[in-house]
């Protein structure tokens, strides 16, 4: 048998002892109730931003879709192994989710991954084919910033991705639909590692401001 990480271990059993050897109403209700969230999370697999330490979350509350770069894939057609858009189509269809919010963040490894390579997909890498879906926002942030340094490229390149990503979704009739009923509602949100701040993107600005 291989060896365990002993700190998750640990970690499960201060879990259990604080939620289930107590009887806690929340999990039974849950349990019992199956899961009712109202909002979905589109956010990075990057270890540093856990969307329920974030905003503090009980369980229940977040359905979260993690991937690299918080990326949403525009419709498509072909078949495949749909991942994101699998889980984005549960949340909206099935539990009926009423806002997505993508959630990106400041030091992203795909969009720096994205930038360094020029927007050049390498052959074998799935990292870079990914990161091809906001090439786009590479694109115009080297167009419109060509003297600014790397580190404010890659920032407006973090933001203009969570653009890009809220567009995708536009694509899904499913969403759509429910979007001109003002049935769900699509945010695109920015958290500063750096500074512990939470940015907004604001459609009559076209702007990110703190929340």
């Amino acid at each position: 048998m291989t060896a365990t990480p002993p700190n998750l271990i640990k970690g499960f059993r201060r879990f259990r002892e604080q939620h289930f050897e107590h009887n806690d109403s929340l999990y039974q209700q849950l349990v019992k109730q199956g899961q009712t969230p109202k909002i979905l999370v589109v956010a990075c697999c990057d270890s540093r931003v856990d969307p329920a330490l974030v905003f503090d979350c009980d369980p229940g509350d977040l359905f979260v879709i993690r991937n690299v770069a918080n990326l949403v894939p525009p419709l498509e057609t072909q078949s495949g192994r749909h991942g994101t858009t699998a889980a984005i189509e549960y949340g909206v269809s099935t539990l009926g989710v009423r806002h997505i919010i993508v959630l990106g963040h400041a030091r992203c490894g795909g969009i720096n991954a994205l930038v360094r390579t020029g927007g050049v997909c390498a052959a074998g890498s799935y990292i870079d084919d990914w990161m091809c879906l906001v090439e786009s926002a590479r694109a115009e942030v080297m167009a419109e910033m060509p003297q600014a340094t790397l580190v404010e490229k890659e920032r407006a390149c973090e933001q203009r991705a969570i653009l890009v990503s809220l567009k995708n979704l536009m694509t899904f009739p499913w969403i759509h639909e429910r979007v001109e009923r003002s049935e769900l509602n699509l945010h695109g949100w920015f958290f500063d590692i750096e500074h512990g701040q939470l940015l907004g993107y604001d459609a009559t600005t076209r702007a990110f401001a703190p929340l």
